[in-house]
Formats: C-alpha cells, structure tokens, sequence
C-alpha cells in the first residue's frame, strides 16, 4: 500500500510541474557572489567555529552566499588517504565530528544569517560512503553488479557506492533528509554533487517540497539545460573555465568565447543562472591553482566573470592569493595572508551588488558583443539594463594591442570603475590601445 501511495503521488507531481517553469530563484540571489567553503582547509583547527571567526572578513570581501563543502560524517571502510573524501557520505543527518556538533553548525548557519549572508551545503546524493548507514537499513537502495556485489559509479571512486534511483522509496528518503537540514538547521539551500548522474525526475520532485519549507536556491554540479526546467537555480558554466584556460595557454582565442557565451544565451531558458569562475575546489587539487592555470591573467580573468552573463565564484583562499594545491584526502590549511586579490574582489561584488546590468538571471542586464577589429585578442561587449550600462573591454592577449570599435553601439560618457576616470566612448573607439592582459570597465554615466 505505501508503494502504490508514492506512485500516486510521483504521478501527480510529475503531471503537475511538467508545464512548470522555473523561476522562483529567491531575491536574495539575484545580484549575488557564490563563496566555496572548504571547512577541513580554512583553518588550522579545521571547524566550524574556527571558520565563524571569518565571517565578518567574508561579509567585508561582500559575498553572499557561502557554499559549504560536504559536512557530514566521511566513510571509514575503503577510505581514500588518512581523512578521506568529504564526498563519501556516512549518514546524511549528521555532521562530521572533525567540524564540530550539530549546535556548532546550526549556531554557525545563525551567525551567517545573522551578518546578512545565507549558506548553501553540498548534497552528495549519487552515491555513499561503504559504511554509509542505509547499507544495512536499506541495502536494497545500492546498485549491484551481476553476482550481486555493491559497486562504485565511477571505477577509480572506490571509497563510495552507488545508489540505484530505479527504486522510488529511495527518493522519498532521499527528500527526507534534504528537508532535515532546512527544518531543523535553516539552511538556505544547496549545491548538488555529480546532479547529472541522479535522474532530473528526482531533483524535479524534490525541489517543490523543499520550497514548501522556505525559498531554496539549487546550485546543481552540472551543465545541462534541463537542469534549470523545474528543479535548478544554477549550473556550472564548465565550458567557459575550460575556454579561459585554453585561451591563455594560446589554444583557443576570443572568438571561442564569444560563440560559447553567444550558444549559452540561446541554448538555456533565460531565467537559468550560470555559475562563472576560475577556480574551485576540484580544480585547484586536480588541475592547478590559478596561478598554475591562468598566470599573469589572474586579475583579467577574475573580473571577467563579474561582467558576463552568470553568477560569480569564489573559491576558499583566492581572495589570500592561495598559490597551492590544497590537499583533498589529508589536512592542508590555506596560509591566510594579505594579498592585492582581495581588494580586486571587494571592489567587484561592489560593482556586481550595485549594478543591476551586471544582475543574473531574469533580473540582469543583457548581453551583446561590440564587434573590433581584432576579435580573437580582444573582447569588447556591453551588458544592459534599463538604464544602467556596463561597457567591458579585456585583452586576452600577452600582447600590446591597438583597437578600434567597429560600430556605435557603446557610445556615450562613461566613468572607468576602478580608475575612476571620466571617458567619452565615440573618442576612443578609433584608438584603444591596451596593454597585455588589460582589462577595462566603463560605467554609463
């Protein structure tokens, strides 16, 4: 009888969002900066209450919402290094005894809100720790292979197993324990781990009950547009890292992104919100710090995810100039020092709070490229919103270059935002010389 009445009710739910649109991302997230919280490295004690003493920094740096990476209890049966991987999950309604108490972290959710910030916790709902507790409450929950063995969903993932979303009772456990932490921990939201591998129909029944409770935002860790069609706020734009990466080791140029971003726009319903960013926690350990990465176009690149359509990352020490690859199964605390990134990023999410032209979503400004006469090193573009006008200019070259605007369509008095200086567009658009990896935003007087 309990099957038949979640069938009922999946067949209800599922009739019922299939015209739904979604567009109740919350107000707070619309003029917004994403932070990556990497609880384990942030400080030398590795808690919950050794990260509360950075918040005030945090609201100052002017983020808003704080991403926690997993923070529950890690797996000790197949663990990978000594501390294992934050994405091999014990018990999902629990914290990891490393952070601290279910009191610390709900005193620690109060202290966000209470500075005006909200905080999202990653969700690792494709696959668990070996020991995970359903293994011996709900065993029929897990994927086998033909003799009937536990498997992982990727090979070389050998501390983790996973779960079979064939069977619906999974999904109602599954929702339960995404609803705890909002119920009994005020949490705001959350970031969602390898989301492509669990069927859309789950995050799509999930998301309105979630919603039931209050507002969530959904970050999901994947870059399809169904993601978006009822139960996703954002996804990654992986695509465009890529693309940045590329172009300053000389692979791709200009023209790649601007077609990638131009495909974006018109591939993904306009109300989608997609994550930018130059590093994050995966990233950094796997394929580099920034500084490996992106050398002397750190800053460029840095402000260039503030001015494209999408929301801006920050992950935990770009702010300090984190010039290591973070350790991700061992103890390897970030050297908090101070560092010229942090004020480039305050005075962004100044810019990004203040200017709804640079907003995401169904509230930001528009985007059109103004063509030049060197579109594989230089992008020049203009995003728009009512009567606010952001015009950028990057050179994403390590050459000097000279430019002129091909068209009319930026003209008009601006003031540089970081300089600050007052400039006419019309004058400069027969002459913009720039320097490597320059980068220049005008505000529309």
């Amino acid at each position: 009888m309990k099957k038949l009445h979640l069938h009922i009710y999946l067949l209800i739910l599922f009739v019922s969002i299939g015209n739904f649109a979604q567009t109740n991302t919350p107000n707070w997230a619309y003029n917004a900066t994403i932070y990556e919280v990497n609880i384990r490295q942030f400080t030398e004690e590795g808690t919950f209450k050794s990260f509360s003493d950075h918040l005030p920094r945090l609201k100052n740096l002017g983020v808003d919402i704080l991403w926690l990476m997993p923070i529950h209890p890690i797996g000790e049966l197949n663990r990978k290094g000594t501390l294992g991987s934050y994405y091999s999950v014990k018990d999902y309604k629990d914290v990891n005894p490393e952070f601290g108490t279910m009191d610390d972290f709900k005193e620690l959710v109060n202290e966000i809100h209470s500075l005006g910030m909200y905080v999202i916790i990653d969700w690792v709902a494709n696959h668990t720790a070996w020991d995970n507790i359903w293994v011996q409450k709900y065993p029929e929950f897990f994927t086998r292979d033909e003799i009937g063995n536990f498997i992982p969903p990727v090979d070389d993932w050998h501390d983790v197993i996973d779960l079979n979303f064939d069977n619906k009772e999974l999904w109602v456990e599954m929702a339960d324990a995404l609803k705890f932490w909002i119920e009994e921990c005020n949490i705001d939201g959350y970031r969602c781990d390898f989301a492509g591998m669990v069927p859309v129909e789950f995050w799509d029944f999930v998301r309105p009950q979630l919603d039931e409770i209050k507002p969530v935002f959904m970050l999901a860790e994947w870059d399809t547009p169904e993601m978006h069609y009822a139960a996703f706020d954002m996804t990654y734009d992986w695509e465009l890292h890529k693309i940045i990466n590329r172009i300053y080791s000389k692979e791709n140029n200009v023209n790649n992104l601007t077609d990638h971003i131009e495909q974006d726009i018109n591939k993904y319903p306009d109300y989608a919100i997609r994550m930018q960013f130059t590093d994050n926690h995966d990233e950094n350990t796997w394929n580099g710090t920034v500084f490996e990465r992106l050398g002397d176009a750190i800053e460029t690149f840095a402000v260039l995810t503030y001015t494209i359509p999408g929301m801006p990352l920050i992950y935990s020490g770009q702010e300090a100039g984190n010039d290591k690859r973070l350790e991700f199964f061992e103890k390897d605390p970030i050297e908090w020092k101070d560092h010229n990134m942090f004020e480039l990023y305050k005075q962004l999410n100044v810019l990004r709070k203040n200017n709804p032209a640079l907003w995401s979503g169904l509230k930001g400004g528009s985007y059109k490229v103004i063509p030049n006469n060197n579109p594989e090193s230089v992008f020049t573009f203009l995003r728009e919103n009512e009567s606010n006008t952001v015009f950028s200019i990057f050179n994403c070259s390590d050459q000097s270059i000279e430019i002129e605007l091909l068209n009319e369509s930026a003209d008009g008095d601006y003031r540089e935002f970081f300089t600050g200086k007052l400039f006419e567009v019309a004058a400069l658009a027969k002459s913009i010389k720039l320097k490597p990896w320059e980068y220049r935003v005008y505000i529309k007087n």
